[in-house]
C-alpha cells in the first residue's frame, strides 16, 4: 500500500520512485545501506522493504555534517524533491532518479559498528549470522526468501479453500505418542510428575476431525521433533501443509495434492514443472531404478543390474560377490567417457569414504575403451556393459559405466547416492526444472535388526487387501496404501490412506508384536473414536520449509526460515536452550540431578 502524502515517515516507498515522479516532493524512511563522500558531496543509498534509492546531500547543505557521520544501518527519514540522476544506474530499478535531501532526521540511535555486513559480500560465519539474525535478515536474498515464504503460504491457503477445505488449529500441548521421533516434553505445574508433549505432527487430531464429521481439513501446522538437522530438515521445529480428507481413495488425495503443488510451483517459478498426473513409482521399482525412495528424476540415467551380464566373469572381485549372492549394479552415464582418469579416481575415493569397497569403471569413446577394469573383463562383458548406455534416454557418442558390488541392500543404497554424486560432479542435473513423482506401494512390514517384524513406515496406514491380507498373506509381502510425494530428490511429504477400522488396526499391530491392550494404551482417543464409526480417510502433509527451499533454489533449509536454529538445535539469537532458576524447577515439581 502506498503511504499517504501526509504520512509522518514516508510519502512513498523507496522502491516505487521513478521518472514519473520527477519534480514531486517526497518523504522516505529506511536504513542507510551505503554512504559515499565525494569532496563534500554526500550520497546515501537508502533502503526499505521495497527497494533502494539514492539520496544526494549537496556540499552547501547544512545537512552535510550529519550525513557524513552516518554509519550503515542507521535509520533515517529524508525529504526533498525527486530529480533525475546525472549518471543513471541501469542495474538499479530506481537508478534513473535520486532524492535531493532538504531534511534529514535520525529515527534511531546511530548504528554501532556492524558485526557483519548487510551491503555487499560478507564472510560472516554461521555463528555470527544466527547470533545477529536481525542483521542477516536485512540482506536482499533473505528478504526475498522470507517474502517468498509468506507468498507461498498465502497461495497454499487460497488453493486449499478453493478445494473446499476448512482450516482448523489443533493443540500444541498434547500427550506423548510413539510416532517415530523423540518428543519435546513440557512438565505440568498443576499435575505433578506428568508431562505434556509438543506434537510431532497433528496426525491423531486430524484423523479425529475426520471421525468428527469434518470432511476436508487443512492447517499450516507447526511440528516439533527432537531430531538431528540435515540440509533439508531443521532441528526442533518445522511447518507443514497438513491435509486430511474423508470418504476418499488414494486417487482422490493425489488429485488435490497435484493440483495444489503444481499450481503453487508454477505461480512462483518460471521453470518447467511436472504437469498432473505425476508419475507413480512403486517403492520396489524406485529402489531398483534409482537406489532411493526419493528419486531425483532430473538426472538423465538410472541404475542397471549387471549381475547377470557378469555372472561368469573371471574378475575376482565381481566373481566373489556373485558367488556370495550379492549384486553388481551399474550406472551407464552418457557423455561421460571423455572425462579424465582423475575424475574417476576422485569418484572412487568418494565411494570408499561412503563405505563402499571400491568403484569399477569403463569409459567408451567410439572404439576406444579405458577404465580400471577394462583389461580384466572379456570382450563380451565389455560389449554387454556398453549396450547399457544405449538403453538410457539421453544417449551420447561417448559414455562411461560405473559399477559397485556387494550385498543387495547396502549396494543399492550406495548406487543411489553415487548416481546423485556423479550427476552433481559432471553437472548433469538440469537447472530450471521441478520433477514431481509419487512413490507408492510401500511395504507394510519389515524385519528389524533382531529379525522381528515391525512396521516399515506408518503404523496407521491401511494395508492393501485389508483384514483378509493380514490374515492370509506373508506379512513381508503385504503392501500399504502409503505414499511419498518427491520433488527433485527431496521428499516433501509422506501420506497414507488411514487404517480406520479397529479390527484391522488390532490385527496389524498384533502382527508387529503389540497386543490390543498396547494399542488401547498408546492410542486411546483414536481407537475409541474409530469404535463409534469413522469414515475412510487419508491425507498427507507437504513441508512448507522444503517447498520454499526448492522454489528459492537454496541448498540449506535455514535460508528460508526467519529464525532458524543451528545444526545442534541452539537458538543463538535468543540464547535457547537456557538454564532456569531453582524456583522455576520447584514450581514444576522438578529438581536437578545431583
Amino acid at each position: 500500500m502506498r503511504p499517504s502524502q501526509g504520512h509522518l515517515y514516508r510519502s512513498h516507498d523507496a522502491g516505487t520512485l521513478g521518472r514519473h515522479l520527477v519534480g514531486d516532493e517526497v518523504r522516505i524512511s529506511g536504513w542507510v545501506h551505503r554512504r559515499r563522500d565525494l569532496g563534500g558531496l554526500v550520497f546515501l543509498d537508502l533502503r526499505d522493504a521495497t527497494g533502494l534509492v539514492q539520496v544526494r546531500v549537496d556540499a552547501h547543505s547544512p545537512l552535510v555534517e550529519l550525513a557524513s557521520g552516518l554509519r550503515p544501518e542507521t535509520v533515517v527519514c529524508v525529504a526533498g524533491p525527486l530529480v533525475e540522476r546525472e549518471a543513471e544506474n541501469p542495474d538499479l530499478p530506481t537508478g534513473s532518479v535520486e532524492v535531493v535531501a532538504h531534511t534529514l532526521e535520525l529515527l534511531s540511535s546511530p548504528s554501532e559498528v556492524l558485526p557483519l555486513q548487510v551491503a555487499g559480500e560478507d564472510s560472516a560465519t554461521e555463528v555470527q549470522r544466527l547470533t545477529y539474525r536481525f542483521l542477516d535478515l536485512r540482506k536482499e536474498r533473505l528478504q526475498r526468501n522470507i517474502q517468498l515464504r509468506n507468498d507461498v503460504v498465502r497461495s497454499l491457503r487460497q488453493r486449499m479453500w478453493g478445494h473446499g477445505f476448512q482450516e482448523f488449529q489443533t493443540p500444541i500441548l498434547t500427550a506423548s505418542s510413539p510416532e517415530g521421533a523423540r518428543d519435546y516434553l513440557v512438565p505440568s505445574r498443576v499435575h505433578p510428575g506428568k508431562f505434556y508433549a509438543l506434537p510431532q505432527a497433528p496426525q491423531q487430531f486430524k484423523q479425529l476431525l475426520m471421525a468428527s464429521g469434518f470432511p476436508r481439513y487443512f492447517q499450516i501446522a507447526p511440528c516439533f521433533r527432537d531430531e538431528d538437522a540435515r540440509a533439508d530438515r531443521s532441528p526442533g521445529e518445522f511447518y507443514q501443509l497438513d491435509i486430511e480428507m474423508a470418504f476418499v481413495t488414494q486417487d482422490d488425495v493425489f488429485a488435490v495434492a497435484e493440483d495444489v503443488l503444481y499450481s503453487v510451483f508454477r505461480e512462483f517459478s518460471r521453470d518447467q514443472v511436472t504437469p498432473p498426473p505425476f508419475p507413480r513409482i512403486p517403492y520396489g521399482e524406485a529402489l531398483r531404478r534409482f537406489g532411493s525412495d526419493k528419486p531425483d528424476l532430473r538426472i538423465p540415467f538410472e541404475i542397471h543390474d549387471a549381475t547377470e551380464a557378469l555372472s561368469e566373469t573371471e574378475h575376482p572381485g565381481f566373481a566373489s560377490v556373485v558367488e556370495a549372492g550379492g549384486v553388481i549394479l551399474a550406472l551407464p552415464v552418457p557423455a561421460l567417457g571423455l572425462r579424465s582418469r582423475r575424475f574417476f579416481e576422485d569418484l572412487e575415493s568418494w565411494v570408499r569414504e561412503a563405505g563402499g569397497p571400491g568403484l569399477a569403471w569403463l569409459g567408451f569413446d567410439g572404439e576406444k575403451v579405458k577404465g580400471n577394469v577394462a583389461k580384466r573383463l572379456s570382450d563380451g562383458e565389455r560389449t554387454r556393459l556398453a549396450q547399457l548406455l544405449e538403453e538410457e534416454p539421453s544417449k551420447g557418442g561417448s559414455g562411461a559405466v560405473l559399477m559397485v558390488a556387494g550385498p543387495i541392500a547396502e549396494t543399492t543404497a550406495l548406487a543411489g547416492r553415487l548416481r546423485v554424486e556423479v550427476a552433481r560432479r559432471a553437472e548433469l542435473i538440469p537447472k530450471g526444472k521441478f520433477h514431481f513423482c509419487w512413490v507408492v506401494d510401500f511395504p507394510m512390514y519389515e524385519r528389524d535388526e533382531e529379525g522381528a517384524l515391525t512396521f516399515s513406515h506408518n503404523p496407521f496406514s491401511m494395508p492393501q487387501g485389508g483384514l483378509e491380507a493380514l490374515e492370509s498373506e506373508d506379512p513381508l509381502s503385504i503392501l500399504a496404501y502409503q505414499y511419498d510425494i518427491v520433488c527433485n530428490g527431496v521428499e516433501l511429504s509422506s501420506g497414507a490412506i488411514r487404517n480406520h477400522r479397529p479390527d484391522i488396526m488390532y490385527r496389524a499391530f498384533e502382527i508387529a508384536g503389540h497386543a490390543p491392550e498396547t494399542v488401547d494404551a498408546q492410542f486411546p482417543s483414536m481407537i475409541r473414536a474409530f469404535k463409534y464409526g469413522a469414515p475412510p480417510h487419508g491425507g498427507l502433509a507437504p513441508g512448507i520449509d522444503r517447498m520454499v527451499m526448492l522454489l528459492a533454489e537454496e541448498p540449506n533449509i535455514r535460508e528460508v526460515i526467519a529464525f532458524p536454529m543451528t545444526a545442534s538445535a541452539q537458538d543463538l539469537l535468543m540464547g535457547a536452550p537456557s538454564t532456569v532458576s531453582d524456583g522455576q524447577l520447584e514450581e514444576l515439581h522438578l529438581r536437578k540431578k545431583s
